[in-house]
């Protein structure tokens, strides 16, 4: 009888210990090293570019990210697939107010308000997204990882419909006879978040 009192309570103490809850864990970004690339198309091409985070941070459950909030430094808005001249017109267009009115709103945020596991290191995102002082849901795919006290997080070809954030130049969906000056009301972002505890 002795031993399987024994044989129990050492069965309860390796389930207990088995089971025990992950503690929370929040991380903070790496503005440094985190980074956003941009993608807008047109009728006639396309133009890339990068955005730098100011500041930001995820919560996890220890093993899972479960919420996270970041803010964007729109005032570092650049582009990588022109020079010169021709860049620093492009960029001085998408930082007036036809685009993004960077004086104005010189920060964008995200602030995830769902996080879903989705199998494997994947997760489904769900969060307002404010630019221009518009908030709208947007919901993308992400894949993450924790090692060493640092997590990452990457999401590709997250769409951003330009004209819910009164964001309307070129658009066809305002100007019909825009014809092949017309840029698309969708652009891309891709997400690369470092954060360490």
């Amino acid at each position: 009888m002795k031993k399987i009192t024994t044989l129990f309570v050492a069965v309860i103490a390796v389930a207990l210990v088995a089971f025990k809850p992950v503690a929370p864990v929040t991380f903070k970004v790496d503005a440094a090293k985190s980074k956003i690339e941009w993608t807008g198309k047109k009728v006639t091409g396309q133009h890339m570019g990068t955005i730098k985070l100011a500041s930001g941070e995820v919560a996890t459950n220890g093993k899972v990210p479960t919420g996270g909030n970041f803010v964007i430094d729109m005032t570092s808005m650049d582009n990588t697939d022109l020079s010169g001249d021709g860049k620093g017109k492009l960029m001085g267009h998408l930082k007036s107010d036809d685009f993004f009115g960077v004086e104005k709103y010189p920060t964008a945020n995200f602030v995830a308000t769902k996080i879903t596991p989705a199998g494997g290191n994947k997760v489904n995102v769900t969060g307002n997204l404010t630019i221009k002082g518009k908030t709208n849901a947007i919901t993308f795919p992400a894949t993450y990882a924790i090692a060493n006290n640092t997590l990452t997080v990457n999401a590709s070809d997250v769409k951003v419909n330009r004209t819910l954030y009164d964001i309307r130049y070129g658009s066809k969906s305002f100007f019909d006879s825009i014809g092949d000056k017309a840029i698309d009301d969708d652009f891309l972002l891709n997400i690369s978040l470092v954060a360490t505890r």
